[in-house]
C-alpha cells in the first residue's frame, strides 16, 4: 500500500510539475509570440509608411506628368492658334498683294488705253496723210498718163509693163521677206518639217547601216535555240541589252537592232560568245550579257585613256572618259568618231601653234568637240551646246567649253579657239576618204553648189564651204537689194533641193556689201 501510495503522490506529482511545466512553457510561447507580433507589426508598419511615401511619390511624379501634359496641350494649342494666325495674315497679306496687283494692273491698263487712244489719234492722222498722199499720187497718175498720151502704144506698153514688173517684184519681195521672218518665228515646226524629209529621204538606207548588227552563224538550226522554248531565250536576251533581235529568212545571220551603239556592240558580242558556247538559256543569257557590258566599259575607258595619251594630254574626269570612250563605236558616214576627234585635236593644236594660242586648250577643245554625240538622251539639244554643257559639269575651263559650243557657229565665239576647232573638224570631215565618198565625187559636189549658186543674176562669187554644208553667195549691192536678197538664198536653196543630191542639209548665205573708197590728196 505504501509503494502504492508513493506511486501514486509519485504520478500526481508528476502530472503537476508536467502541468506547470506546460504553463511555463505556454507562457514563454506566448511572450516569444507577442514579440514575433510586434516585431512583424512594426515591419508592416514600416512596409506601409515606405509605400505610403512611394505612393506620395509617385503622386508627385504623376501630378508632375500631368501638369507638364496640360502645359505640352496647352502650348500645342497655342502654337495651333498662332499657326493660324500667321495663316489669316499671309491671307491678308495676300489679299493686299493681289489688291494692289490689281490696282497696278487697272493702272497699266489705264496707262494702256490712253496709249491706244492716242495711237488711234496717230492712227487717224497718218490715215488721213496718206489720203492726201494718195491724192497726190492720183494727181501724178493723171499727169503721167497725159505724158504717156504723147507715146506710141509700143512705149506706152512698155514703160507700163516695166512699171508692173518693178512693183510685182518689190511686192514679191517683200511678201518673201515677210514670209522668211514668219518662218523664223515658227522655227520649231520648220525644223520638224526638214527632220521630216531628212527622215524620208535617208531612214531606210541611212538606219539599216548605223542602228544594225549582223552575227553570223553556221548554220540555221541554231536560230531555234536562240528562239527557245516558246520565245523565252530571245525576250530574255531583247530584256538583258536592249536590242531588237531580227531572225527572219537572212541565211546563216541573226541581225540585232538597236539605236545604242554601245548597247549594239555588247548584244553582237553576247550573242557570238553564246552561240561559240552552245548554252542558250535565260540565267546563262543574263550572265554573259553582264560579263560583256563590264568588259565594254572598260574597253570603252581604256580607250578614252589612249586617245588622251596619244595626244599628249592631262587625264580627264572619269565621267568624260566615259562618254569619250563611247565614240569609239560610233560613226559619223562611216567615220569612226573617236579617231575623228583624235584627228581633229592635232589639227587644231597645228593651227594654234602657228597662231600662238594656248595649245593643250586647242588640244583639249578639238579631243572633246563631239562629245556630245555619244550623251544619247541623257540631255536635250545640239552635240554641241550638250557636250558644252557636260564638260563643264566636270571642271574643264571656260575655253575649252566655249570652243565646244561655238564649233559649228551655234553661240558666239569668245577665242579663237572655236573658230580653229571648226576650221579642223571641216578639214578632217572634208578628207578624201574619210567618210567613204570618193574624191572626184565630193569635188563635183562642191563644184555644183557654186554654180547653181553662180547661175543666178547679181551674184558676183560663190563658195562651197564646210565639206560642202555651207554656201557663201556674195552679190553686187547695185544688182540685189537688201529685200531680195532673202528671196535669192531661197531660190538658190530650192534649186539645190530640186537638182543635187547631199546627206544632211545645206545652209545658203547670202552676203551683200558695200565699200565707199575715197582717196585723200
Amino acid at each position: 500500500m505504501v509503494f502504492f501510495a508513493q506511486t501514486f503522490w509519485g504520478n500526481v506529482l508528476f502530472v503537476v510539475a508536467g502541468a506547470v511545466a506546460a504553463l511555463v512553457l505556454l507562457n514563454l510561447w506566448d511572450l516569444v509570440g507577442v514579440r514575433i507580433w510586434r516585431k512583424r507589426h512594426e515591419r508592416a508598419i514600416k512596409d506601409a509608411e515606405s509605400e505610403i511615401e512611394g505612393l506620395r511619390t509617385q503622386g508627385r511624379l504623376d501630378a508632375k506628368l500631368e501638369a507638364e501634359e496640360i502645359c505640352r496641350r496647352a502650348e500645342s494649342r497655342l502654337e495651333a492658334r498662332e499657326e493660324k494666325l500667321a495663316e489669316r495674315e499671309s491671307q491678308l497679306q495676300g489679299r493686299e498683294v493681289f489688291m494692289n496687283q490689281q490696282l497696278e494692273n487697272l493702272s497699266v491698263r489705264e496707262a494702256s488705253a490712253d496709249k491706244q487712244r492716242e495711237s488711234l489719234d496717230d492712227d487717224r492722222k497718218s490715215l488721213e496723210s496718206e489720203v492726201r498722199a494718195v491724192e497726190l499720187s492720183r494727181a501724178e497718175w493723171i499727169e503721167k498718163l497725159s505724158s504717156v498720151a504723147r507715146l506710141t502704144e509700143s512705149e506706152a506698153r512698155d514703160q507700163l509693163m516695166r512699171l508692173a514688173e518693178s512693183e510685182g517684184k518689190r511686192e514679191a519681195q517683200d511678201l518673201s521677206r515677210r514670209i522668211i521672218e514668219r518662218a523664223k518665228q515658227e522655227s520649231e515646226e520648220e525644223s520638224r518639217r526638214i527632220v521630216s524629209l531628212a527622215i524620208q529621204r535617208y531612214a531606210g538606207d541611212h538606219t539599216s547601216e548605223t542602228t544594225t548588227a549582223a552575227v553570223a552563224l553556221k548554220g540555221d538550226d541554231i536560230k531555234g535555240r536562240i528562239i527557245g522554248r516558246d520565245g523565252r531565250n530571245i525576250r530574255a536576251f531583247e530584256n538583258a541589252t536592249g536590242m531588237t533581235v531580227l531572225i527572219d529568212d537572212t541565211p546563216n545571220a541573226v541581225v540585232l537592232s538597236g539605236f545604242d551603239p554601245v548597247r549594239r556592240e555588247v548584244a553582237r558580242e553576247s550573242m557570238e560568245r553564246l552561240i561559240a558556247d552552245g548554252r542558250i538559256h535565260p540565267a546563262r543569257i543574263e550572265e554573259v550579257v553582264e560579263r560583256v557590258s563590264s568588259e565594254i566599259e572598260g574597253r570603252v575607258v581604256k580607250l578614252a585613256e589612249e586617245a588622251v595619251s596619244k595626244l599628249g594630254l592631262a587625264p580627264v574626269h572619269d565621267e568624260i572618259s566615259k562618254r569619250l570612250g563611247r565614240l569609239y563605236f560610233r560613226l559619223s558616214y562611216s567615220q569612226n568618231v573617236l579617231d575623228h576627234s583624235v584627228e581633229v585635236a592635232r589639227l587644231t593644236a597645228l593651227m594654234a601653234s602657228e597662231l600662238g594660242a594656248n595649245i593643250t586648250d586647242a588640244t583639249r577643245a578639238g579631243l572633246l568637240h563631239d562629245i556630245g554625240k555619244a550623251l544619247g538622251d541623257e540631255m536635250k539639244g545640239s552635240h554641241a551646246a550638250v557636250g558644252a554643257e557636260f564638260i563643264r559639269r566636270y571642271g574643264e575651263n571656260g575655253a575649252v567649253v566655249n570652243a565646244v559650243a561655238s564649233h559649228h557657229d551655234e553661240v558666239e565665239h569668245e577665242t579663237v579657239l572655236g573658230i580653229l576647232v571648226s576650221a579642223a573638224d571641216a578639214i578632217s570631215a572634208a578628207r578624201p576618204g574619210a567618210r567613204s565618198e570618193p574624191i572626184t565625187s565630193y569635188i563635183n559636189r562642191l563644184k555644183s553648189l557654186e554654180q547653181v549658186g553662180t547661175s543666178f543674176a547679181g551674184v558676183e562669187r560663190c563658195f562651197a564651204v564646210q565639206a560642202g554644208r555651207e554656201v557663201r553667195v556674195f552679190v553686187r549691192p547695185d544688182a540685189v537689194s537688201d529685200e531680195s536678197s532673202f528671196a535669192l538664198a531661197k531660190d538658190i536653196c530650192r534649186k539645190i533641193e530640186d537638182e543635187l543630191h547631199y546627206p544632211g542639209q545645206i545652209r545658203v548665205t547670202v552676203i551683200r556689201e558695200i565699200r565707199c573708197v575715197e582717196y585723200a590728196k
